[in-house]
């Protein structure tokens, strides 16, 4: 057993391609994610999930976004992952100990809603929006690079 302080996990709301979620389940689990979540979309194993993720880490669903705040772990920072001139660039972003990404549907992202509630906004280089699991794993990845 790894030892390791705090934990992460990350999740999609409102996501209508499937396929997007089972790629980026399938590279959290490679890159150590601790949990899995979905809100508003329901869960279901998808082709793209190559290693079937889902058999390997808990996959939380949440209905609403409310019902999720209700459920976030004590002292977990909500990370969201959004174009935003509130968002701070990913390269000076500081990953917190214990946290939740979050990352918004293809085509409409976070609603303004959710990321008011975030506890942080980091963004991705460049000026337009990246593919959800493309997007969620290069923060991943970016996380552990930083913390080992």
């Amino acid at each position: 057993m790894k030892n390791k302080r705090g934990y992460f996990g990350i999740g999609c709301i409102n996501m209508k391609t499937t396929h997007n979620y089972g790629t980026l389940f399938r590279t959290a689990q490679i890159l150590e994610a601790d949990f899995l979540f979905t809100i508003g979309a329901k869960f279901k194993p998808q082709a793209s999930d190559t290693m079937k993720s889902w058999k390997h880490l808990p996959v939380f669903r949440y209905d609403t976004f409310e019902i999720f705040q209700e459920c976030r772990p004590y002292d977990c920072r909500l990370v969201g992952i959004e174009l935003d001139s509130k968002a701070r660039p990913l390269k000076n972003y500081t990953h917190p100990e214990r946290c939740m990404y979050l990352l918004g549907a293809e085509d409409v992202g976070i609603s303004r809603e959710v990321r008011d509630k975030c506890n942080d906004l980091i963004v991705l280089p460049g000026e337009r929006s990246m593919n959800v699991a493309v997007a969620g794993s290069i923060v991943l990845y970016d996380r552990i690079s930083k913390l080992k």
